[in-house]
């Protein structure tokens, strides 16, 4: 019998290579009973990997694991939930088509199953925590944070004593994330214990007990929240003091029509309506943000904006020239750069050069040509000096785009969009999944193409961003624009509300 003091869980010496990479090196800590332990770290530090470890995802190569100070062995996330461990991952796996009651005993019962009985046990779960929760009710008509929920109480059904929670606040609204961080402690004060993989630190001092600092695949700090602070959390993790970049202040444009102006434009596909009577305009200079919960239209607006997606109504005017009847090619010409929200899929050839990919959306532009052909030096000198400007880890021009990191793709991404962007910048989460490092790279570029004077669509679920980044916040509803505000008449809490759709301005129209 284990004693209190003995941990939960330990990592000894954990190492885990891939091919010539160390993805982990020597890692070992211990995950107590009772406690909130977060897991910080860059893009490539290695807290996925040993996640994955933990849950049985990866096999390490050296190294042990301790459940109550024994050996234990997990090959499988079976072997991880048979000791206790549950993982929620940032993409959530939930089938759709099914109940709530469906997915929750989905893998945890067998034979025969009562349906009516489980449904009772669900719902009891679900008030035991507190979760407004219809046992009955198809996924695929709940909300994200909703769906949030069914993903925990999946792992209470399977009685989880550890859970881990990779980046559980990206789809929520303040309110749902607030919500979260109360389950969080309730869930630990019972005697359980949460890993909680995050890279927003302010949520890091409001919930953990100990936070796991790793760089470089290696531990860089083991610390106890209340004896440290984000300044030193943010050294430790990039191993750098991080400056943040100055935002100066807009200059006032006199000319109401210069710049983009959006005209009540809607888009129905089939019998879904995806956006309904969008108004807004965004000045020479000046950052529109838009905030909202994933998947209320924002992907759809900057879809119909680039020429990819038709609309119904409306109308889309840059720069005094309509350009609603446009194909995207035409659209590009004009001036407009895109940073998709998915890059792999929407954006680059992974299996391309840089330079291959740096003129993927302009290979009509003369000066990628000469004589008819390719002008590869040209092309390279340009990818060249990119790679140079935007501080991307990358050997050169030729390099393979699918073999730099993340962070370093979306500097790559930014270099090509900025340079097409002449007079429009759409940004779909620029940032979703970056580090520090490479956010405070991103937000330096945003503000430099808000410096040249170019229309920016900043569009994040990241309030912080949003507030720090924005001349004007508009909150996207179910398809709607349901206000444009200045951000000095918004707060966390009331840009939460608006973003849950309770709109406190319901009589007023939205002006141009």
């Amino acid at each position: 019998m284990a004693s209190l003091e003995t941990p939960l869980f330990s990592l000894k010496n954990i190492s885990k290579y891939f091919t010539r990479v160390v993805a982990n090196n020597n890692i070992s800590f211990d995950i107590r009973r009772g406690e909130v332990l977060a897991l910080l770290g860059e893009n490539g530090a290695g807290k996925s990997t040993i996640m994955k470890i933990l849950y049985g995802l990866y096999q390490m190569d050296e190294g042990e694991i301790l459940k109550d100070g024994n050996p234990i062995q997990i090959d499988s996330p079976k072997d991880a939930i048979k000791n206790g461990i549950a993982m929620i991952q940032q993409h959530f796996s939930l089938v759709s088509a099914h109940t709530v009651t469906e997915n929750i005993i989905l893998g945890s019962k067998r034979g025969r199953i009562d349906l009516r009985t489980a449904s009772r046990e669900v719902g009891e779960m679900a008030d035991k925590y507190h979760f407004d929760l219809d046992p009955n009710a198809l996924i695929r008509d709940l909300d994200v944070g909703v769906q949030q929920k069914v993903e925990i109480l999946k792992t209470m059904f399977q009685e989880a004593q550890l859970l881990i929670m990779d980046e559980p606040t990206a789809v929520l609204t303040p309110q749902e994330s607030e919500n979260l961080m109360i389950f969080v402690r309730q869930f630990a004060a019972a005697g359980h214990s949460v890993i909680f993989i995050t890279h927003k630190l302010k949520e890091v001092m409001s919930v953990a007990d100990r936070i796991i600092v790793m760089r470089d695949g290696e531990v860089h700090g083991d610390l106890l929240c209340q004896e440290t602070n984000e300044s030193e959390l943010s050294r430790l993790m990039i191993g750098r003091d991080l400056i943040a970049p100055h935002k100066p202040e807009a200059v006032k444009q006199m000319d109401d029509k210069n710049g983009l102006v959006v005209r009540h434009l809607s888009s129905k596909e089939k019998e879904t309506v995806s956006l309904s009577d969008i108004n807004f305009t965004i000045k020479p200079g000046e950052i529109l943000g838009v905030a909202g919960v994933s998947g209320n239209g924002q992907e759809e607006l900057c879809e119909v904006l680039i020429g990819a997606r038709a609309h119904t109504t409306g109308q889309v005017i840059l720069n005094y020239e309509d350009l609603t009847d446009l194909s995207l090619r035409e659209r590009i010409a004009k001036g407009i750069g895109y940073v998709p929200v998915n890059r792999y899929r929407d954006a680059f050839v992974m299996s391309m050069s840089l330079a291959e990919n740096m003129f993927l959306k302009s290979t009509y532009d003369p000066v990628w040509q000469r004589h008819g052909f390719i002008n590869f030096s040209q092309l390279n000198r340009q990818t060249d000096a990119s790679i140079l400007e935007y501080n991307i880890k990358a050997p050169g021009a030729d390099a393979v785009t699918g073999s730099l990191s993340g962070g370093n793709q979306q500097k790559m991404l930014l270099a090509r969009e900025v340079r097409l962007a002449k007079s429009l910048l759409i940004l779909n989460q620029p940032t979703r999944g970056l580090d520090l490092g490479a956010i405070n790279n991103v937000h330096t570029t945003i503000l430099k193409a808000r410096e040249e004077n170019k229309c920016i669509l900043l569009i994040s679920t990241e309030l912080s961003e949003i507030f720090m980044l924005s001349d004007r916040i508009a909150v996207m509803y179910k398809g709607r624009i349901v206000g444009i505000y200045e951000p000095k008449e918004l707060n966390t809490e009331r840009i939460g509300l608006l973003m849950a759709g309770f709109d406190d301005h319901q009589d007023e129209e939205v002006a141009l």
